[in-house]
């Protein structure tokens, strides 16, 4: 049902002010997302972001109109993505966070004929609940089962529909049996706008880790640069004092007659190296010099000469 000349120019104006207000947003899809989802959407990303949806046309008439306004804004990027079953979720928080909030908001779907699918369906082995009469409906599947305690049982993972084909009459036919919900709906966003910057959601996954050992390649690539090339750069630099101060290392020690203070060091060590050694330390454990005790003390006795159990000497009445 067509909008009201009323409600188009108030959807004309609540657009226009996202677009003042917020800075960031995201595009989504909203293919297979029904109207309860949505309003549970609504109600998760409250106080966090809007969600806007609305036709094609008129938000490209919104945008055109705004660019008009504000020609050259960086908003002239969504009007080439306005394409499909698509929607805003405008923001002003962190968008890796309000990320998470839109992916988790997703619920569970049976697998309609027709419907292209998303992932890789596995029927996992084991049993059906089917009766020995619908073996039939197994083997044109081609899916290997047997009868156990009275009904059917898959023997080996099945491989049903593969992810981007259509689902099938018999394969949405096996999957409602064992009622199963292979696939999951929800908003999935498509792009990010952030400040003027477009990009896509998978850049949301690089860490401040993951960022930080990208910057220290490539550091240490311009320094082995640098170096073959004997052009100094701040990446070469430290490792050029290094290598300057190795080579000054090597004069000194072959060098009697010269020498200097971070030299010194080195040159006493390869004259003396006994002289930098620790403390001497002995290859045997508490054990061994316990044992060597016990033994000094039964040598003592043997010393003293024997004696009976009265404490005298060990000689005949």
């Amino acid at each position: 049902m067509p909008l009201s000349p009323a409600r188009k120019a108030e959807y004309f104006e609540k657009l226009e002010n996202l677009l003042n207000t917020y800075n960031k947003l995201f595009l989504v899809e909203v293919d297979n997302v029904g109207s309860k989802q949505m309003q549970q959407i609504r109600i998760a990303l409250r106080g966090q972001g809007e969600v806007l949806m609305g036709k094609n046309t008129m938000i490209r008439k919104i945008l055109n109109g705004y660019l008009k306004k504000n020609p050259g804004h960086p908003y002239e990027q969504l009007l080439p993505l306005i394409r499909g079953n698509v929607g805003f979720v405008f923001t002003t928080g962190d968008v890796a966070e309000i990320r998470t909030a839109i992916e988790s908001n997703r619920v569970p779907a049976p697998a309609r004929v027709g419907a292209v699918s998303p992932i890789d369906v596995i029927v996992p082995p084991g049993p059906t609940g089917c009766d020995p009469g619908q073996t039939a409906f197994f083997q044109v599947l081609q899916i290997a089962t047997k009868i156990v305690k009275g009904q059917i049982e898959i023997t080996n993972d099945v491989h049903l529909v593969k992810q981007g084909e259509k689902v099938g009459t018999s394969e949405a036919a096996l999957l409602q049996k064992l009622n199963i919900q292979p696939f999951t709906y929800g908003l999935v966003i498509t792009q990010v706008y952030d400040q003027g910057s477009m990009f896509a959601p998978a850049v949301l996954d690089l860490t401040e880790d993951v960022l930080i050992g990208k910057f220290m390649a490539g550091v240490r690539n311009v320094a082995a640069l640098s170096l073959q090339l004997g052009m100094p750069t701040l990446a070469s630099l430290p490792h050029s004092i290094a290598n300057a101060f190795k080579r000054l290392l090597a004069v000194a020690v072959q060098c009697d007659t010269y020498s200097f203070d971070k030299a010194t060091k080195y040159k006493e060590y390869l004259a003396d190296p006994s002289a930098f050694a620790g403390p001497a330390t002995t290859s045997e454990g508490p054990a061994k010099v316990e044992e060597k005790k016990v033994e000094e003390e039964e040598e003592s006795a043997e010393e003293m000469g024997g004696m009976d159990m009265f404490g005298g000497g060990g000689d005949d009445y």
